[in-house]
Protein backbone atom coordinates (compact mmCIF):
# COMPACT_ATOMS: atom_id res chain seq x y z
CA UNK A 1 0.00 0.00 0.00
CA UNK A 2 1.37 3.39 -1.05
CA UNK A 3 1.41 5.86 1.84
CA UNK A 4 1.62 9.64 1.77
CA UNK A 5 4.58 11.39 3.36
CA UNK A 6 3.80 12.81 6.81
CA UNK A 7 7.29 13.95 7.92
CA UNK A 8 10.34 14.81 5.87
CA UNK A 9 13.88 15.58 7.01
CA UNK A 10 15.60 17.67 4.34
CA UNK A 11 19.35 18.18 4.76
CA UNK A 12 18.97 18.19 8.54
CA UNK A 13 22.15 18.61 10.62
CA UNK A 14 22.43 18.95 14.39
CA UNK A 15 25.61 20.15 16.07
CA UNK A 16 26.44 20.81 19.70
CA UNK A 17 29.41 23.16 19.49
CA UNK A 18 32.04 21.36 17.42
CA UNK A 19 30.37 17.95 17.89
CA UNK A 20 28.08 16.89 15.03
CA UNK A 21 25.40 14.66 16.55
CA UNK A 22 23.41 14.23 13.34
CA UNK A 23 25.06 14.57 9.96
CA UNK A 24 23.18 15.64 6.84
CA UNK A 25 19.97 13.65 6.98
CA UNK A 26 17.37 13.14 4.27
CA UNK A 27 14.50 10.71 4.84
CA UNK A 28 10.72 10.53 5.03
CA UNK A 29 8.23 9.11 7.49
CA UNK A 30 5.03 7.82 5.91
CA UNK A 31 1.56 8.49 7.22
CA UNK A 32 0.24 5.58 9.27
CA UNK A 33 3.50 3.61 9.47
CA UNK A 34 5.39 2.27 12.46
CA UNK A 35 8.96 3.50 12.02
CA UNK A 36 11.76 2.43 14.37
CA UNK A 37 15.04 4.32 14.64
CA UNK A 38 17.77 2.17 16.13
CA UNK A 39 21.48 2.21 16.83
CA UNK A 40 23.95 2.09 19.68
CA UNK A 41 24.26 4.83 22.32
CA UNK A 42 25.42 8.14 20.84
CA UNK A 43 24.40 7.34 17.26
CA UNK A 44 21.99 10.31 17.01
CA UNK A 45 18.67 8.49 17.20
CA UNK A 46 17.32 10.32 20.26
CA UNK A 47 18.58 13.67 18.94
CA UNK A 48 16.63 12.99 15.73
CA UNK A 49 13.47 12.30 17.75
CA UNK A 50 14.00 15.41 19.89
CA UNK A 51 14.30 17.58 16.77
CA UNK A 52 10.99 16.20 15.52
CA UNK A 53 9.41 16.90 18.91
CA UNK A 54 10.74 20.47 18.97
CA UNK A 55 13.02 19.88 21.95
CA UNK A 56 16.10 20.56 19.81
CA UNK A 57 16.40 22.90 16.83
CA UNK A 58 18.21 21.72 13.69
CA UNK A 59 21.51 23.49 13.04
CA UNK A 60 20.84 23.19 9.31
CA UNK A 61 18.05 21.92 7.08
CA UNK A 62 14.28 21.71 7.33
CA UNK A 63 11.84 19.38 9.05
CA UNK A 64 8.37 19.32 7.50
CA UNK A 65 5.15 17.96 8.99
CA UNK A 66 2.32 17.48 6.48
CA UNK A 67 4.40 19.52 4.02
CA UNK A 68 4.80 22.54 6.31
CA UNK A 69 8.15 23.57 7.86
CA UNK A 70 8.06 23.17 11.65
CA UNK A 71 11.59 24.29 12.59
CA UNK A 72 10.23 27.49 14.11
CA UNK A 73 7.27 25.91 15.95
CA UNK A 74 7.58 25.38 19.72
CA UNK A 75 6.86 21.93 21.14
CA UNK A 76 3.32 22.74 22.28
CA UNK A 77 2.27 23.80 18.75
CA UNK A 78 3.49 20.68 16.93
CA UNK A 79 0.99 18.02 18.03
CA UNK A 80 3.85 15.52 18.40
CA UNK A 81 3.40 14.02 21.88
CA UNK A 82 6.18 11.83 23.25
CA UNK A 83 6.24 8.80 25.52
CA UNK A 84 9.48 9.13 27.46
CA UNK A 85 11.85 6.44 28.63
CA UNK A 86 11.12 7.61 32.20
CA UNK A 87 7.39 7.95 31.31
CA UNK A 88 7.35 11.34 33.12
CA UNK A 89 3.99 10.72 34.77
CA UNK A 90 2.84 13.21 37.41
CA UNK A 91 3.11 11.60 40.88
CA UNK A 92 0.77 14.17 42.43
CA UNK A 93 -2.10 13.24 40.05
CA UNK A 94 -4.04 9.98 39.97
CA UNK A 95 -4.30 7.84 36.84
CA UNK A 96 -7.38 9.57 35.40
CA UNK A 97 -5.95 13.03 36.08
CA UNK A 98 -2.68 12.11 34.36
CA UNK A 99 -4.57 11.09 31.24
CA UNK A 100 -6.76 14.21 31.38
CA UNK A 101 -3.81 16.58 31.75
CA UNK A 102 -3.09 17.26 28.06
CA UNK A 103 -6.79 17.83 27.39
CA UNK A 104 -6.97 20.28 30.30
CA UNK A 105 -4.03 22.23 28.84
CA UNK A 106 -5.96 22.48 25.57
CA UNK A 107 -9.00 23.93 27.26
CA UNK A 108 -11.26 20.89 26.94
CA UNK A 109 -14.21 21.02 29.36
CA UNK A 110 -14.26 18.88 32.51
CA UNK A 111 -17.04 16.50 31.42
CA UNK A 112 -15.51 15.95 27.97
CA UNK A 113 -12.04 15.46 29.52
CA UNK A 114 -13.36 12.77 31.81
CA UNK A 115 -15.27 11.02 29.02
CA UNK A 116 -12.27 10.89 26.69
CA UNK A 117 -9.84 9.92 29.44
CA UNK A 118 -12.03 7.06 30.62
CA UNK A 119 -12.52 5.93 27.04
CA UNK A 120 -8.74 5.51 26.70
CA UNK A 121 -8.31 3.98 30.13
CA UNK A 122 -10.90 1.39 29.12
CA UNK A 123 -9.16 0.83 25.80
CA UNK A 124 -5.84 0.30 27.57
CA UNK A 125 -7.54 -2.07 30.05
CA UNK A 126 -6.65 0.01 33.11
CA UNK A 127 -10.04 1.59 33.89
CA UNK A 128 -10.11 -0.17 37.28
CA UNK A 129 -7.02 1.85 38.31
CA UNK A 130 -8.48 5.27 37.39
CA UNK A 131 -8.44 6.59 40.96
CA UNK A 132 -5.11 5.08 41.99
CA UNK A 133 -1.91 6.94 42.66
CA UNK A 134 0.80 6.37 40.04
CA UNK A 135 3.12 4.88 42.68
CA UNK A 136 0.60 2.06 43.24
CA UNK A 137 0.89 0.78 39.66
CA UNK A 138 3.17 -1.86 38.16
CA UNK A 139 5.64 -1.00 35.41
CA UNK A 140 3.34 -2.30 32.68
CA UNK A 141 0.36 -0.38 34.08
CA UNK A 142 2.38 2.84 34.14
CA UNK A 143 3.34 2.22 30.51
CA UNK A 144 -0.34 2.04 29.60
CA UNK A 145 -1.11 5.26 31.48
CA UNK A 146 1.68 7.06 29.59
CA UNK A 147 0.33 5.78 26.27
CA UNK A 148 -3.24 6.78 27.15
CA UNK A 149 -2.07 10.26 28.18
CA UNK A 150 -0.36 10.77 24.81
CA UNK A 151 -3.09 9.22 22.66
CA UNK A 152 -6.09 10.88 24.32
CA UNK A 153 -5.38 14.03 22.26
CA UNK A 154 -5.67 11.91 19.08
CA UNK A 155 -2.39 13.07 17.52
CA UNK A 156 -1.37 12.37 13.95
CA UNK A 157 2.03 11.14 15.12
CA UNK A 158 3.31 9.66 18.40
CA UNK A 159 7.00 9.72 19.40
CA UNK A 160 8.36 7.01 21.70
CA UNK A 161 11.83 7.22 23.26
CA UNK A 162 12.87 3.72 24.45
CA UNK A 163 9.64 3.36 26.48
CA UNK A 164 10.16 -0.35 27.26
CA UNK A 165 13.77 -0.22 28.43
CA UNK A 166 12.94 -0.46 32.14
CA UNK A 167 10.64 -3.48 31.82
CA UNK A 168 11.57 -7.13 32.37
CA UNK A 169 11.85 -9.43 29.36
CA UNK A 170 8.39 -11.03 29.60
CA UNK A 171 6.62 -7.69 30.09
CA UNK A 172 8.53 -6.18 27.16
CA UNK A 173 7.15 -8.85 24.84
CA UNK A 174 3.59 -8.23 26.04
CA UNK A 175 3.95 -4.45 25.65
CA UNK A 176 5.39 -4.87 22.16
CA UNK A 177 2.17 -6.63 21.19
CA UNK A 178 0.10 -3.86 22.83
CA UNK A 179 1.99 -1.15 20.95
CA UNK A 180 1.81 -2.83 17.56
CA UNK A 181 -1.90 -3.62 17.86
CA UNK A 182 -2.59 -0.08 19.09
CA UNK A 183 -0.77 1.43 16.13
CA UNK A 184 -2.66 -0.74 13.66
CA UNK A 185 -6.04 0.00 15.23
CA UNK A 186 -5.59 3.77 15.43
CA UNK A 187 -3.63 4.33 12.22
CA UNK A 188 -1.48 6.87 14.08
CA UNK A 189 2.10 7.17 12.87
CA UNK A 190 4.51 5.81 15.49
CA UNK A 191 8.18 6.84 15.56
CA UNK A 192 9.97 4.58 18.00
CA UNK A 193 13.57 4.99 19.16
CA UNK A 194 15.35 1.94 20.54
CA UNK A 195 18.72 0.22 20.77
CA UNK A 196 16.99 -3.18 20.75
CA UNK A 197 16.91 -5.11 17.49
CA UNK A 198 14.19 -7.45 18.75
CA UNK A 199 11.89 -4.52 19.59
CA UNK A 200 12.46 -2.75 16.28
CA UNK A 201 12.15 -5.84 14.09
CA UNK A 202 9.08 -7.25 15.85
CA UNK A 203 7.01 -4.05 15.65
CA UNK A 204 8.19 -1.73 12.87
CA UNK A 205 7.08 -1.52 9.26
CA UNK A 206 10.43 0.10 8.45
CA UNK A 207 13.65 0.47 10.41
CA UNK A 208 16.26 3.25 10.30
CA UNK A 209 19.72 2.13 11.44
CA UNK A 210 22.07 4.94 12.50
CA UNK A 211 25.77 5.13 13.37
CA UNK A 212 27.69 8.25 14.44
CA UNK A 213 24.96 10.58 13.21
CA UNK A 214 24.64 8.90 9.81
CA UNK A 215 21.78 6.79 8.45
CA UNK A 216 23.38 3.49 7.43
CA UNK A 217 20.25 1.83 6.06
CA UNK A 218 16.47 2.23 5.86
CA UNK A 219 14.22 -0.68 4.98
CA UNK A 220 11.79 -3.30 6.19
CA UNK A 221 13.08 -5.66 8.88
CA UNK A 222 13.18 -8.42 6.27
CA UNK A 223 15.24 -6.33 3.84
CA UNK A 224 17.77 -5.26 6.46
CA UNK A 225 18.08 -8.70 8.03
CA UNK A 226 18.59 -10.51 4.72
CA UNK A 227 20.58 -7.86 2.86
CA UNK A 228 22.58 -5.50 5.13
CA UNK A 229 23.77 -2.56 3.02
CA UNK A 230 27.04 -1.87 4.84
CA UNK A 231 29.52 -3.78 6.96
CA UNK A 232 28.43 -1.71 9.96
CA UNK A 233 24.83 -2.91 9.60
CA UNK A 234 25.94 -6.54 9.26
CA UNK A 235 28.15 -6.21 12.37
CA UNK A 236 25.46 -4.35 14.32
CA UNK A 237 22.76 -6.93 13.66
CA UNK A 238 25.11 -9.78 14.54
CA UNK A 239 23.11 -12.30 12.50
CA UNK A 240 25.60 -12.77 9.65
CA UNK A 241 29.02 -14.28 9.21
CA UNK A 242 31.26 -11.73 7.49
CA UNK A 243 34.21 -12.46 5.20
CA UNK A 244 36.48 -9.91 3.50
CA UNK A 245 39.20 -10.36 0.90
CA UNK A 246 40.51 -9.52 -2.56
CA UNK A 247 38.28 -10.11 -5.57
CA UNK A 248 39.75 -12.79 -7.82
CA UNK A 249 37.11 -12.48 -10.52
CA UNK A 250 33.67 -10.92 -10.85
CA UNK A 251 30.74 -10.79 -13.26
CA UNK A 252 27.18 -9.56 -12.93
CA UNK A 253 26.15 -13.05 -11.78
CA UNK A 254 29.06 -14.28 -9.62
CA UNK A 255 32.16 -13.18 -7.75
CA UNK A 256 35.04 -15.05 -6.15
CA UNK A 257 36.86 -13.55 -3.18
CA UNK A 258 40.18 -14.71 -1.72
CA UNK A 259 39.91 -14.61 2.08
CA UNK A 260 42.51 -15.60 4.71
CA UNK A 261 40.70 -18.96 5.00
CA UNK A 262 40.52 -19.57 1.26
CA UNK A 263 38.39 -18.60 -1.77
CA UNK A 264 34.65 -17.99 -1.33
CA UNK A 265 32.04 -17.71 -4.08
CA UNK A 266 28.81 -15.73 -4.29
CA UNK A 267 26.21 -16.05 -7.05
CA UNK A 268 23.19 -13.94 -7.89
CA UNK A 269 22.26 -10.75 -9.69
CA UNK A 270 24.95 -8.16 -8.92
CA UNK A 271 24.04 -4.70 -10.19
CA UNK A 272 27.53 -3.24 -9.59
CA UNK A 273 30.08 -6.03 -9.09
CA UNK A 274 33.52 -5.02 -7.77
CA UNK A 275 36.57 -5.28 -9.99
CA UNK A 276 39.29 -7.90 -9.72
CA UNK A 277 41.87 -6.81 -7.16
CA UNK A 278 39.44 -4.70 -5.12
CA UNK A 279 38.47 -5.54 -1.56
CA UNK A 280 34.99 -7.01 -1.12
CA UNK A 281 32.94 -8.30 1.77
CA UNK A 282 30.51 -11.20 1.66
CA UNK A 283 27.95 -11.93 4.39
CA UNK A 284 25.93 -15.08 4.98
CA UNK A 285 23.22 -15.45 7.61
CA UNK A 286 24.05 -17.74 10.52
CA UNK A 287 20.78 -19.56 9.81
CA UNK A 288 21.99 -20.29 6.25
CA UNK A 289 25.36 -21.62 7.42
CA UNK A 290 25.47 -25.40 7.88
CA UNK A 291 27.68 -27.85 9.76
CA UNK A 292 28.87 -31.35 8.93
CA UNK A 293 31.36 -33.86 10.29
CA UNK A 294 32.82 -34.61 6.85
CA UNK A 295 33.67 -32.24 4.02
CA UNK A 296 30.73 -31.98 1.57
CA UNK A 297 31.81 -33.32 -1.82
CA UNK A 298 31.84 -31.01 -4.82
CA UNK A 299 30.75 -27.92 -2.89
CA UNK A 300 32.28 -24.46 -2.70
CA UNK A 301 32.29 -22.29 0.43
CA UNK A 302 33.52 -25.00 2.79
CA UNK A 303 35.65 -24.00 5.79
CA UNK A 304 37.28 -26.29 8.37
CA UNK A 305 36.29 -25.02 11.83
CA UNK A 306 36.45 -26.06 15.46
CA UNK A 307 33.77 -25.62 18.13
CA UNK A 308 34.52 -22.93 20.73
CA UNK A 309 31.11 -22.64 22.38
CA UNK A 310 27.36 -23.23 22.26
CA UNK A 311 24.38 -21.18 23.44
CA UNK A 312 20.82 -22.45 23.87
CA UNK A 313 18.03 -19.95 23.21
CA UNK A 314 14.56 -21.46 23.39
CA UNK A 315 13.83 -23.58 20.33
CA UNK A 316 17.20 -22.83 18.72
CA UNK A 317 20.87 -23.06 19.58
CA UNK A 318 23.82 -21.01 18.38
CA UNK A 319 27.13 -22.79 17.84
CA UNK A 320 30.27 -20.64 17.95
CA UNK A 321 33.17 -21.81 15.82
CA UNK A 322 36.60 -20.64 14.76
CA UNK A 323 38.44 -21.09 11.47
CA UNK A 324 42.10 -21.99 11.17
CA UNK A 325 42.93 -18.29 10.74
CA UNK A 326 41.03 -17.32 13.89
CA UNK A 327 37.82 -15.92 12.38
CA UNK A 328 34.71 -16.57 14.47
CA UNK A 329 31.66 -18.09 12.77
CA UNK A 330 28.16 -18.56 14.15
CA UNK A 331 25.67 -21.22 13.15
CA UNK A 332 22.08 -21.00 14.40
CA UNK A 333 19.86 -24.05 14.04
CA UNK A 334 16.97 -25.84 15.71
CA UNK A 335 17.89 -28.51 18.23
CA UNK A 336 16.66 -31.18 15.80
CA UNK A 337 19.01 -29.91 13.09
CA UNK A 338 21.97 -30.09 15.46
CA UNK A 339 21.05 -33.47 16.90
CA UNK A 340 23.75 -36.04 16.21
CA UNK A 341 26.53 -33.51 15.61
CA UNK A 342 29.47 -33.71 18.03
CA UNK A 343 29.60 -30.23 19.53
CA UNK A 344 32.17 -30.62 22.29
CA UNK A 345 34.65 -27.75 22.70
CA UNK A 346 37.53 -28.31 20.28
CA UNK A 347 35.55 -30.63 17.98
CA UNK A 348 36.57 -30.21 14.33
CA UNK A 349 33.75 -29.77 11.80
CA UNK A 350 33.09 -28.19 8.41
CA UNK A 351 31.01 -25.01 7.98
CA UNK A 352 29.48 -24.56 4.54
CA UNK A 353 26.76 -22.67 2.64
CA UNK A 354 25.38 -22.27 -0.85
CA UNK A 355 26.91 -19.51 -3.03
CA UNK A 356 23.35 -18.30 -3.66
CA UNK A 357 22.85 -17.62 0.06
CA UNK A 358 25.64 -15.06 0.30
CA UNK A 359 25.20 -11.29 0.11
CA UNK A 360 27.66 -8.69 -1.22
CA UNK A 361 28.03 -5.72 1.12
CA UNK A 362 28.28 -2.39 -0.68
CA UNK A 363 31.29 -0.18 -0.18
CA UNK A 364 33.18 -2.66 2.00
Amino acid sequence: MQRDTLVSFEGVVKSFGTFVAVQKMDFEIKKGEFLAIMGSSGCGKTTTLRMLAGLEAPTEGTIRLSGKPINHLPTWQRDTPMVWQSLALFPFLNVRENVEFALKMRGVGKAERRRRAEQWLDRMQIMEFADRNIAQLSGGQRQRVALARSLVVEPEILLLDEPLSALDAALKVRMQSVLKNLQRETGITFVYVTHSQSEAFSMADRVVIMSRGVIEQIGTPQEIYGAPRTRFVADFLGSSNIFSGKVLKATTSAIEVETPDGPLTLTGQLAAPPRAGETATITVLDTKTHLSVTRPAGQTNVLPVRVIGEEFVGATATVYLETGKGQEIRVQKSHDELAGLPLDIGQELFAHWSPADGHLVAGA
